[in-house]
């Protein structure tokens, strides 16, 4: 799921990971009122930053107070969507990915939460809660290309997602990419 000119450019930025900010997000599950799964997802807020109104993961930067990656996941997750850390059962840590255009390392987590959240949002943040029918996550027709602009680029091609009319493209769709090959891997048996 990452763009070409990404993946070239991932390979001058070794030395960069070394200095790389560190940052967590939860990729979190959960029923709706009508016991339907779903997957949270946010929508920024239109600002200065690099990931200004994308669609990404609740989750933020880790802080000095943060006892592990983990700890920041749920913390952040708690912050921005209001869903308890104590609600959230952490399945499984992703791949960690690094993000050339805010140089920030993120270690993602797979998270269930098992009863229908009370979502409050960070108002200084997040712009919407995206909830993706777990169907919808798992159809292959929500597999595009899209043009975007972005911080590195103008008008490229990039390889994206098309969830509840949003594009979700770059890091957000390459760890989506992931959670999908293990839902698929699940299911499959």
């Amino acid at each position: 799921m990452a763009p070409l000119d990404r993946i070239k450019g991932l390979t001058k930025a070794s030395f960069k990971k070394k200095q790389a900010k560190r940052a967590s997000v939860m990729a979190m599950f959960y029923p709706n009122k009508d016991g339907e799964t779903y997957l949270a997802l946010i929508l920024r807020k239109t600002s200065k930053g690099v990931h200004s109104a994308q669609v990404g993961f609740p989750g933020g930067k880790q802080e000095s107070s943060d006892l592990s990656s983990m700890h920041t996941a749920l913390r952040e997750t708690q912050e921005e969507i209001g869903v308890s850390q104590d609600d959230i059962r952490v399945l499984k840590k992703l791949t960690q990915i690094y993000i050339p255009p805010s140089n920030f390392m993120v270690e993602p987590f797979l998270g269930v939460c098992e009863k229908t959240p009370k979502f409050v949002l960070q108002q200084t943040e997040v712009e919407a809660l995206l909830e993706v029918k777990f169907s919808d996550l798992l159809d292959d027709r929500m597999y595009c290309n899209k043009r975007v602009s972005t911080s590195y680029a103008n008008d490229i091609e990039v390889p994206a997602y098309i969830l509840n009319s949003h594009v979700v493209w770059g890091a957000t769709a390459m760890m989506l990419s992931e959670v999908r090959e293990i839902l698929k891997l699940l299911y499959k048996h």
